[in-house]
């Protein structure tokens, strides 16, 4: 049924497979007005109509299938495209043009097979038994969760990409984790020998255990859990839970039973227009194999989409001629990003490696035989670097004189190449192929702000890798047109942080409802706005997190005032201030960890952490440690955490100051203060430097003449070391500057945002603001100081607080009509098993710790 120039019959259509790929088929030929010359029909497997493959996990925190869709409901009734879901196509019967299902058969004129790939379950002795789970679709995840629902640990045959998101997955249900590769690395195909040990140190630091170059010969009954697998070599490893993980093939059983030309390593073969060896048939993604390569990402299944239906509407389509692999991922929160030729295989190619073993992070860059360009990278432990490399790789930009310096740690990722140094013609989002050109087309079409590009040109709107990246360049493109850069918080506040706490405390607003009626938009917030919103409120009034109009803007460690552990139980910790404690109250908390069954650990900021309440617990536990004199430690918040001290001149021999008297003055202080990020202090009393106060936000070393302050460092996976600020000050000219600074930076500072990045921020860097706080540049010295008082004077303990309530006690109930605990939720600690936090190649030795 031909089109005709006057507009009869329109052509069949037919697309097998609504995933990803199929349905931006689908939106593409919608957008180009495809409907009015074909009759579009597509079949889907699942029930689900096409959903967010990239970010499934996030399925199992929380987002339903709705959440994950790729399109609203009515999308494909409103365009008139025939979606028939649940339904499989069983035959493509190509003599008389027709595909069977169960349901009947549907005759097309042209037919795209999109039908993506399955998982690959290696053909394992025993395995049978083992209900051979799947992490691949919305239904292999519900069969996880149920065979999760009474297993204790649960391990993932595969280190890829899929295999370490199941390995996640398995954690947020509460299971032990463990994976098994019979590669000698993690993610063989994106990382070398070295990205792959720093790797597998950050997931082994998690608590995951890795167990490399295992090859599964069989699965048998286990004795302590439900199977053992038995390794090649006699190893074995016993799990009551085994998912299968170990890689993906072409679904070209459809092409293979009608006569397709199948590649030999599998796959529907296609040429540069996406069209097999039937001239009517088309296959696109995973499915299809162009030049004896099977791309497994979604960006080279979107671009053949793309030039599909251009094809199929004789509109100038480019050729597929292979894709870009490049990918940046957060795999168990652990960056890790592979660029181009990141094994350095290109003949004379050269690397620099950046290596570094105590926060297992590792960078390599490849470049070309003269030097000047960049062939590849990987990355493991940080992908502020990503961006940077992955448009001098792309875009043949001339590296600068010394390339190391592009890996090299410069405290937020490589030198900004800047938004104006690259080309119209740079890619800027690769699932959608939107380049630069496009999205100052997009701003000139008018555009105003970053949704109305990002709808526009659809970038960001995949894999979400290029969101940094687009708004960087969004926000350069519209100053060079003079137009001022709407930095919003969201779309219900038209302000920053920085004015939005500026409103908060000159109209002395104290609710978010009355800030949203004043000065924002809609009738509820969202989860940018509420916890930055309620973050300004408790740094300006302090008022109890858990009073009824604050609850709803806390995350889930506020709301029940403690940190939620991997397997759904939580953590208490009293405050120690400075690491100071009597021998009572060490006795308390022993009995306390021992009536209720907890794990006890002594931690880096000198407190002592307890594990495994469960939430029904937690105000019993409150009751015996404030009884006790204890309080809220605030572990849970963005908030003062520690004032880390040494013993000081009162038993040091070295000491020149009272460095705990300080320390516990400074906690006493500060304690409860809210801030846009965690704070934590030390104090030392000599320049040893025992208390280690230059990784600190807030650093006190002493001197003979007083002490010197320290600011803006952290540690972490991005450490920075704390600049010195002022030195020779006195007990109160030493509290009177950390007044001025602190609440200098929680007034001024962006949401979640760190002091050592703040401080970086800075126009004007230290000077400017040693200026403001030394100097009063800005007249508001006295206003800071007032302001901290304040704050100071209004600190109440939160458990207290909700101790004396019964309203607030109801929240920390597992059922809202019974105060016991889940009968059904059963745990079983295993101290005694517990690895080293990290491999022990990474641990140093006396000599390098010296």
């Amino acid at each position: 049924m031909k089109a005709t120039a006057n507009g009869g019959q329109r052509e069949r259509l037919v697309i097998v497979g609504n995933g990803m790929v199929g349905h931006h088929c689908v939106e593409q030929l919608v957008e180009r007005g495809a409907l009015a010359r074909f009759e579009v029909r597509v079949f889907g497997e699942e029930r689900q109509r096409a959903y967010d493959r990239v970010h499934l996990s996030e399925y199992f925190a929380g987002s339903c299938a709705e959440t994950l869709a790729m399109c609203e409901g009515g999308f494909y009734d409103r365009h008139g495209v025939h979606l028939h879901l649940g339904e499989a196509v069983l035959e493509i019967d190509r003599a008389s043009c027709e595909v069977v299902t169960a349901e009947g058969r549907y005759g097309y004129d042209q037919l795209v097979l999109a039908t993506g790939s399955y998982p690959f379950v290696p053909p394992i002795e025993g395995s049978s038994g083992t209900a051979r789970l799947v992490y691949r679709t919305l239904d292999d995840l519900d069969a996880i969760r149920a065979a999760a629902s009474d297993t204790r640990r649960g391990v993932v045959v595969g280190g890829g990409l899929l295999g370490l998101e199941a390995a996640n997955a398995l954690k947020s249900l509460g299971l032990e984790a463990h994976v098994v590769e019979f590669a000698p690395r993690l993610m063989p195909v994106q990382l070398d020998g070295e990205g792959g040990a720093a790797l597998k140190a950050q997931i082994e630091a998690l608590g995951v255990g890795v167990h490399l170059s295992r090859a599964t010969q069989s699965i048998s009954a286990g004795e302590h859990y439900r199977y053992r697998m038995n390794f090649d070599g006699g190893e074995s490893l016993e799990t009551d839970l085994i998912v299968f993980s170990a890689g993906i093939r072409p679904q070209d059983a459809l092409g293979r039973a009608c006569g397709l030309e199948i590649a030999q390593r599998g796959g529907v073969v296609i040429d540069n227009d996406c069209r097999t060896s039937d001239a009517q048939i088309f296959a696109i993604g995973e499915c299809a194999s162009w030049n004896g390569s099977v791309f497994g990402l979604v960006a080279p299944g979107y671009s053949m989409a793309r030039n599909l239906a251009a094809l199929l509407l004789g509109e100038a389509a480019s050729p597929f001629t292979g894709a870009d692999m490049s990918t940046k991922l957060k795999l168990l929160g652990v960056d890790v990003g592979s660029i181009g030729d990141a094994h350095g295989a290109t003949p004379g190619s050269r690397s620099y490696r950046f290596i570094d073993e105590a926060n297992a992070a590792y960078r390599r860059l490849v470049v070309d035989a003269s030097g000047k360009h960049v062939l590849g990278a990987v990355l493991v432990g940080d992908n502020s670097y990503y961006d940077t490399l992955l448009q001098y790789c792309q875009n043949g930009i001339a590296l600068p004189a010394d390339p190391a310096a592009l890996i090299l740690p410069q405290g937020g990722g490589a030198p900004a190449l800047g938004a104006d140094a690259l080309p119209d013609t740079a890619t800027i989002c690769s699932c959608h192929n939107v380049s630069k050109g496009a999205v100052c087309a997009a701003i000139d079409s008018g555009c105003g702000d970053l949704a109305a590009v990002k709808r526009c040109t659809k970038a960001a709107s995949g894999c979400g890798g290029c969101a940094a990246l687009l708004k960087q360049v969004f926000e350069h493109e519209l100053t060079a047109r003079g137009v001022t850069v709407d930095k919003s918080l969201c779309e219900h506040f038209s302000y920053t942080r920085q004015e939005l706490y500026g409103l908060v405390r000159v109209e002395g607003i104290r609710t978010f409802n009355d800030l949203l009626e004043r000065h924002g938009q809609g009738h509820v917030g969202c989860d940018i706005c509420k916890p930055a919103v309620g973050s300004i409120l408790a740094s300006c009034w302090n008022q109890p997190i858990m009073d009824a109009a604050l609850v709803p803007l806390q995350d889930t460690n506020d709301t029940f005032m403690a940190n939620m552990q991997k397997n759904g139980t939580y953590s208490v910790v009293p405050r120690i201030p400075g690491g100071e404690i009597t021998p009572d109250k060490l006795i308390v908390i022993g009995q306390v960890a021992k009536k209720y069954d907890l794990y006890t650990k002594i931690t880096g900021g000198q407190r002592i952490d307890l594990f495994g309440a469960q939430l029904h617990e937690l105000p019993l536990i409150w009751g015996e440690l404030i009884e006790a004199g204890f309080e809220t430690g605030h572990a849970y918040g963005k908030s003062t955490r520690t004032v880390k001290s040494c013993v000081g001149s009162t038993w040091c021999r070295y000491g020149v100051q009272d460095s705990v008297a300080m320390a516990l003055r400074l906690e006493d202080r500060y304690k409860g203060l809210r801030s846009p990020h965690k704070l934590k202090f030390a104090v030392s009393g000599c320049t040893r430097e025992c208390a280690e106060a230059q990784s600190k936000d807030i650093g006190v070393i002493a001197t003979d003449k007083g002490w010197n302050l320290y600011v803006c460092g952290n540690g972490g996976m991005r450490p920075r070391h704390a600049e010195l600020f002022a030195t020779d000050l006195d007990d109160e000219q030493l509290v009177r500057l950390i007044d001025r600074v602190l609440m200098f930076y929680i007034r001024t500072a962006d949401k979640l945002q760190r002091t050592s990045v703040w401080r970086e921020s800075l126009e004007g860097g230290l000077d400017y603001l040693k200026a403001v706080i030394l100097d009063d540049s800005l007249q508001i010295a006295a206003e800071l100081e007032a302001q901290m008082q304040h704050v100071v004077d209004q600190y109440e303990c939160e458990w207290a607080n909700a101790l004396n309530d019964p309203e607030k006690l109801k929240r920390f109930r597992t059922f809202v009509n019974d105060r016991r605990a889940d009968p059904d939720v059963h745990f079983v600690r295993e101290r005694e098993q517990r690895r080293p936090a990290a491999p022990l190649h990474l641990i140093p030795t006396v000599e390098e710790a010296v």
